[in-house]
């Protein structure tokens, strides 16, 4: 039974740690017992200059905790999740325990998702979404608890690409940002960072400014290709269970969109300044909820496959407690 459940945890985890994160800092740790798993988040990874309310990190882990709850409907074992179990413990971000369900295929579909998703941060093919899609988007959000707002409007999306290109003027105008920036940018693909190859072609694509992780870049326009479609993932509180909800949302999104075929890239950058923040609660989500992450949904260019980013090892975020 103990060889059986280890196995097939570390299973699941090798699927769940294929997460985005911020920086690709996979701000995570787990532990395995006999009857449940626990997820912490790992503070030693905390990005200070670029995430200082610990959003980032949080939805981090909550993107984890999904991918992690997909991985375990695939091997025919349902999580019952407990969010923040510990008052005493701010790290201590879910408990997961298992009762046994048959594999459902709309699991092993998802499952699937998980290794192909990519952040694809090159400018997607001037072709709209459809609306059934983003519809299809909007449920998968609420699933988990979480709003998701497609910007159609043009105000409303021009207050948000104006919020991404303020946020990245004062970032960049911070040298303890750029040092950061610096130290998680990577020459070839390792256990985590962000290489060279995944970062964008361009500075800007379409109406929207892209993070560069190179402070020495200059500036570069793309000729062809867009932005995509934009989405708001909004919810109703700010605490630590809103900012995991968010994460799982954010997981639900990004991998039903690789199931049809989309590109995807999560962007933080205008929700880490404080100011451009609160632009975003108010022009674009209209006051109505807290924004906790933004998301480009759109078709990706007709080049070559993304190479998949590096992760860490497991033996280095796992601990195994098989005898508690």
């Amino acid at each position: 039974m103990t060889s059986s459940w280890q196995s097939t945890a570390r299973a699941a985890l090798e699927l769940a740690v294929c997460a985005p994160s911020v920086h690709n800092t996979q701000p995570w740790r787990f532990e395995v017992h006999r009857e449940h798993i626990d997820l912490f988040a790992d503070h030693r990874r905390h990005l200070p200059h670029t995430d200082p309310h610990r959003r980032d990190l949080l939805i981090s882990c909550g993107i984890a905790l999904h991918h992690l709850r997909i991985a375990l409907a695939a091997f025919g074992l349902l999580a019952i999740t407990e969010r923040t179990p510990d008052p005493d413990r701010a790290e201590h971000l879910a408990r997961i325990k298992t009762v046994p369900r048959p594999a459902q295929q709309a699991d092993l579909a998802m499952a699937v998702c998980i290794p192909r998703r990519r952040s694809d941060r090159r400018p997607y093919l001037d072709r709209p979404v459809s609306g059934e899609y983003t519809a299809e988007l909007v449920r998968a959000a609420a699933a988990q608890g979480a709003t998701l707002e497609i910007v159609t409007d043009p105000t409303a999306r021009t207050a948000l690409t104006a919020a991404v290109a303020d946020a990245d003027t004062a970032q960049r105008g911070d040298f303890a940002y750029r040092y950061e920036l610096a130290r998680w940018r990577r020459p070839t693909t390792g256990d985590d960072g962000v290489p060279v190859s995944a970062e964008p072609p361009v500075t800007t694509v379409g109406d929207l400014r892209l993070r560069t992780f190179d402070p020495a870049r200059q500036d570069v326009r793309g000729d062809h290709g867009g932005a995509g479609t934009l989405l708001v993932i909004g919810t109703a509180g700010d605490d630590t269970t809103d900012r995991l909800r968010a994460g799982e949302a954010a997981s639900a999104i990004l991998l039903t969109a690789t199931r049809k075929r989309l590109a995807t890239c999560p962007l933080s950058q205008p929700l880490e300044v404080a100011a451009t923040r609160r632009r975003v609660r108010d022009d674009v989500l209209e006051h109505l909820m807290h924004p906790q992450l933004v998301l480009r949904v759109g078709w990706p260019p007709a080049t070559a496959q993304l190479a998949p980013t590096g992760r860490r090892p497991l033996h280095d975020i796992l601990t195994e407690h098989l005898a508690s």
